[in-house]
């Protein structure tokens, strides 16, 4: 095989896996146009279309079908031969990653340390990012959301424990306005909003009762993008939002912040690692992956899993339509 047919082989299976020439270039560092000039230069010289292109999609021709299914096993054991000589080497390098600001606060930055004690040749460049952009297209190695949010081409590994979302507020809000005894009866209540950078839409509260899960509209004066500017409002007595409970226990433990409405909120799954589907994942990556987990989940840590597999049974749960506060 040329050194040109090896690259170009590379190339086809990249933008195979991903279903995508932007997202594939992204992985392999060049241009989309580039990447579209290889593949076509790959398939003259073979004879054949690999790929049907639309201005929307990228789907395998039967013929690339086939191809992929043959150059696969061959790259994957190229990488292996070539991870096996490495065996010795730490992992180094840049790994950059994305995640929501409270996943970093409450999930990462218990882990930093160890993770730079362990691997200090790897360059974490964490990234707070609140939207739900396409990672490969902006450079990102892997990213954190919850399991909802994960694109169904990404291959996702749960690197949290359940979470649970309860509605909170002052006692000196709940003294002057009462306690609310229903979801319903938020109607008549004040209630800080939430709504996502970017999106143009406010967050709707989710609870559920016996097995139901439903949405609410709630109304305030106060919507905010911030969840710790919520979470300070509802502190001040500015009215009622809701938080994630393990992130506030210094809050509810002191009185400073009530408990509302437990019964009607269940836990949920919490939040996922993601990466581009790849024949050879970088070691930097594998390496943060495991002490994440580790350090998050302890025995509990669940391993790699493809998100066509597991996430559609979690996107099931209405509880789940929604974009959880701060995630």
């Amino acid at each position: 095989m040329r050194g040109s047919d090896f690259a170009d082989a590379r190339a086809f299976v990249s933008v195979a896996e991903q279903g995508s020439f932007a997202r594939a270039a992204g992985t392999l560092a060049v241009s989309p146009s580039a990447l579209s000039q290889t593949i076509r230069g790959f398939e003259e010289r073979l004879g054949v279309r690999l790929f049907n292109r639309t201005t929307r999609s990228t789907h395998l021709t039967d013929a690339g079908a086939r191809l992929l299914l043959r150059m696969q096993p061959l790259l994957a054991e190229f990488d292996a031969a070539l991870e096996e000589a490495s065996g010795n080497r730490k992992p180094s390098g840049t790994l950059r990653v994305c995640a929501p600001q409270m996943a970093i606060i409450h999930l990462l930055q218990p882990m930093l340390g160890i993770f730079q004690e362990q691997y200090p040749d790897v360059v974490l460049d964490l990234t707070s990012d609140e939207s739900l952009g396409d990672i490969v297209a902006r450079g990102f190695d892997a990213g954190i959301r919850l399991g909802e949010h994960v694109d169904q081409d990404m291959v996702a590994v749960r690197v949290g424990p359940d979470l649970r979302q309860i509605a909170i507020a002052s006692p000196d809000y709940l003294q002057k306005h009462g306690v609310p005894q229903s979801p319903q009866d938020l109607h008549e209540h004040r209630c800080i909003n939430w709504r996502r950078t970017g999106q143009t839409s406010v967050y709707n509260w989710e609870f559920a009762r016996d097995g139901q899960w439903f949405d609410l509209s709630v109304k305030g004066t106060l919507i905010v993008n911030d969840c710790a500017v919520a979470l300070q409002a509802a502190l001040d007595g500015l009215g009622i939002t809701v938080w994630t409970e393990d992130w506030m226990k210094p809050q509810l433990e002191s009185g400073r912040l009530v408990p509302l409405l437990r019964d009607w909120s269940p836990p949920f799954p919490g939040f996922f690692l993601y990466h581009p589907s790849r024949t050879r994942m970088p070691s930097a990556l594998r390496a943060f992956i495991d002490v994440v987990k580790s350090v998050s989940m302890g025995a509990d840590a669940a391993g790699p899993v493809l998100p066509s597999e597991l996430l559609p049974s979690v996107q099931r749960e209405p509880a789940l339509a929604g974009s959880k506060v701060g995630a």
